[in-house]
């Protein structure tokens, strides 16, 4: 059984920092294409960071440049380092993965319960 849980969400001001993580547990096919995305109340899910099994990343416009993703394939743990916090990227952040790579469209087959991220100006 494939589990992803979340972790390093919380509350912090504006031009302030966050890391968070992603661990994963029960994925046999090989090392997983990964992404986080994040809701915001009352929006849909949006797509802003993946990572393939290369290294290569790509990101939405609205964290390129203040976020960044990268993976620890040792211990199949991914991280979204969120540098200069705006009031707006307050949601909640998921993480997913899959054997396809999506790029940052919400088709992953797995998906974890989420974190929250607050923002406070």
């Amino acid at each position: 059984q494939v589990q992803l849980v979340e972790s390093g969400g919380g509350s912090v001001q504006a031009g302030g920092s966050l890391r968070l993580s992603c661990a994963v547990s029960g994925y046999t096919d090989g090392n997983p294409y990964m992404a986080w995305f994040r809701q915001a109340p009352g929006k849909g899910r949006e797509g802003i960071a993946t990572v393939d099994n290369h290294g290569t990343t790509g990101y939405a416009e609205a964290v390129k440049g203040r976020f960044t993703i990268s993976k620890d394939y040792a211990k199949n743990t991914l991280f979204l380092q969120m540098n200069s916090l705006k009031p707006e990227d307050t949601a909640m952040y998921y993480c997913a993965a899959d054997r396809i790579w999506w790029w940052l469209l919400p088709k992953y087959a797995y998906w974890g319960q989420g974190t929250l991220v607050t923002v406070s100006s």
